[in-house]
């Protein structure tokens, strides 16, 4: 599987459900698209989209609910539920609501919405795992804004404490949060140095870049003296060129023209993925 192809198609699907929606997010799910299809689609992650609460599986915890279209879109691609019901985004009675809701899909594995709240949540699986004696480990899909957040770096120090080597937090560093630039609604850096301080082993990588990804998850795997955060440095927006690297797009779904715009772009770029790996 071509995996950057993958990723294109999500992307895709992510400015559709968001049209049809006519609300949402559009930065942060396009932005992450290439992380959650390493995740699924890379041989990093113990899932059966058939039987999705098997016991032995891997949780992904989705601290950043506002981002879950892109989480739904690669759920609906790795076959957990019906690839149609991407259409019915935010839609009254639908499964696929603005932020996820504990196991309304298969495959969805928490709560989220409240900013700050999905690292504990993760913790707390990754506690029971060990106290179980079970081999299972637990991703926590984190916003860099949502470091504002005093409650996160308490469950970053719990989860320093107790050696939770079975807990990998991937932060999504793409600079921006609903106010603006994160370095000018609340300064966060030196993050490498900040999380290293809570006893963390943290590994940075290029968000986009698939490899670098893919080893980053399986480097954690490895370590088994403390947890490990993946920074992951990426582009909000990604793909669609009048949304990247801009705040307003943090909360907001694009109208006709403008997604028309956005899909023949990433319809161009999926051509040209497609035609350099022929």
């Amino acid at each position: 599987m071509n995996l950057d192809l993958k990723a294109n198609e999500i992307r895709q699907d992510i400015i559709k459900m968001l049209l049809e929606a006519g609300s949402g997010h559009s930065a942060g799910p396009l932005g992450m698209a290439d992380v959650f299809t390493a995740l699924y689609f890379g041989g990093v992650l113990n899932y059966d989209s058939k039987d999705p609460w098997k016991k032995d599986r891997d949780r992904v915890i989705l601290s950043n609910g506002h981002i879950c279209p892109v989480w739904y879109a690669t759920l609906a691609h790795a076959g957990f539920f019906p690839y149609d019901l991407l259409l019915t985004l935010r839609k009254l009675g639908s499964g696929l609501q603005g932020h996820p809701h504990y196991r309304e899909l298969p495959g969805v594995e928490n709560t989220g919405g409240p900013l700050g709240q999905g690292l504990s949540q993760a913790i707390g699986q990754a506690m029971a795992a060990k106290m179980d004696g079970q081999d299972w480990r637990v991703y926590a899909m984190m916003s860099d804004g949502e470091l504002d957040e005093g409650q996160t770096w308490e469950a970053i120090m719990f989860a320093g404490k107790n050696n939770l080597h079975n807990l990998t937090a991937i932060v999504d560093r793409n600079n921006i949060q609903i106010d603006g630039f994160t370095e000018d609604v609340m300064p966060l850096e030196n993050l490498v140095d900040k999380w290293t301080a809570f006893n963390w082993s943290v590994i940075e990588i290029n968000g986009h870049n698939m490899a670098e990804i893919i080893a980053a998850i399986e480097k954690a795997k490895t370590v088994f003296e403390n947890p490990t955060v993946i920074i992951a440095h990426t582009i909000p927006g990604k793909g669609v060129d009048f949304m990247q690297w801009k705040p307003e797009w943090h909360g907001k779904p694009p109208k006709a023209d403008e997604a028309k715009n956005a899909l023949h772009q990433l319809r161009t770029l999926g051509g040209k993925i497609q035609s350099e790996h022929q």
